[in-house]
């Protein structure tokens, strides 16, 4: 089974904003990805840019089954249903998803911790990503 982890973030909310995901299967790493998302983006957009960019990258492994792990407990609860999608500027977003499930046999989410290892590794690319283009992080 394919799995993708996938982590937006930006600096100032809303700020430049910046997406990281990986594709992995059976523990292994198949591909990494990151990139500036723009200049004015909240972090719930920039979660929903990052996971469409991981169905994106998944369609290309598979067509079959896919788990997808977020830290956004929001975007999940809203793709399980549990949560309406009241942003009109995440509206689009959320359609957007839901047409790229349409890629997949079967499609899961799951919420996990930011402390995940793999949701580690997405968010230091993303951050990596901020950094190179000279916005420092505001960290200890």
């Amino acid at each position: 089974m394919i799995y993708t982890n996938s982590d937006g973030g930006c600096r100032g909310n809303p700020g430049v904003g910046a997406i990281g995901v990986l594709v992995r299967k059976d523990g292994e790493i198949l591909t990494k990805f990151s990139k500036k998302i723009g200049n004015y983006v909240t972090n719930n957009i920039a979660e929903y840019e990052a996971l469409i960019k991981a169905l994106e990258l998944a369609s290309t492994y598979t067509n079959d089954e896919l788990t997808c792990f977020l830290d956004s407990e929001l975007i999940v609860k809203q793709l399980l249903g549990e949560y309406r999608v009241k942003d009109p500027k995440l509206l689009p977003l959320f359609l957007k998803v839901q047409k790229l499930q349409e890629n997949f046999k079967s499609i899961q989410y799951k919420h996990v911790s930011r402390w995940d290892k793999f949701q580690q590794i997405v968010d230091e690319i993303l951050n990596e990503e901020l950094d190179k283009l000279g916005y420092n992080r505001y960290r200890k």
